[in-house]
């Protein structure tokens, strides 16, 4: 399963929580236009900037909701400088305690968990490309090497960037993490 973070969005620039609804900029779409992965069966997060991505990589995809990034609840769209300034001890129980949702969102347990779910639910078809946002990449890295959302949150996953994942008879082998596939 070929996972790839989907394109650059203004909030990403801006480092700001994520919102469906934002939208890839036209550089970075450009930039995965050149690449193209259309003979590949596809799945889509429902975020905007995966579908829009996954348009310019040539895919045909299917949505799959499991694929969305976490939902932030009240923190979407904000920065994360100002969320840490006004909410710090809920920014830093997010951040520390997997089960935790402050932001009336989603916690990164529950992340996990759908995300692992959709994983195994697609073990059928491995020879994919998934186009998502870096928290649902991270969380498929958790599944396959039984990580929790912590130590996930270590891994770079930079926009259009790729990690792979080898479906083995035990579970998940990881190819590579991170892997630029344009040039600068």
């Amino acid at each position: 399963m070929l996972f790839v973070r989907h394109a650059t969005t203004p909030g990403m620039r801006a480092a700001c929580f994520p919102r469906e609804e934002d939208d890839a900029d036209e550089a970075s779409l450009a930039r995965a236009a050149a690449l193209g992965f259309a003979a590949l069966p596809a799945w889509v997060a429902p975020a905007r900037a995966a579908r829009r991505t996954a348009a310019a990589l040539g895919l045909e995809p299917r949505e799959a909701p499991a694929l969305r990034e976490a939902d932030c609840g009240r923190w979407r769209g904000l920065p994360y400088e100002r969320v840490a300034r006004e909410e710090p001890e809920a920014l830093a129980s997010w951040l520390t305690d997997p089960d935790a949702a402050p932001h009336g969102g989603e916690s990164l347990a529950a992340l996990a968990v759908r995300v692992a779910g959709w994983l195994e639910a697609a073990r059928d078809e491995p020879e994919a490309v998934a186009v998502c946002d870096a928290g649902a990449i991270r969380a498929a890295l958790g599944h396959a090497l039984g990580l929790g959302p912590q130590a996930t949150a270590r891994f770079d996953v930079a926009p259009l960037s790729t990690t792979e994942l080898v479906v083995t008879r035990d579970g998940w082998r990881v190819a590579h993490v991170n892997r630029k596939v344009w040039k600068s």
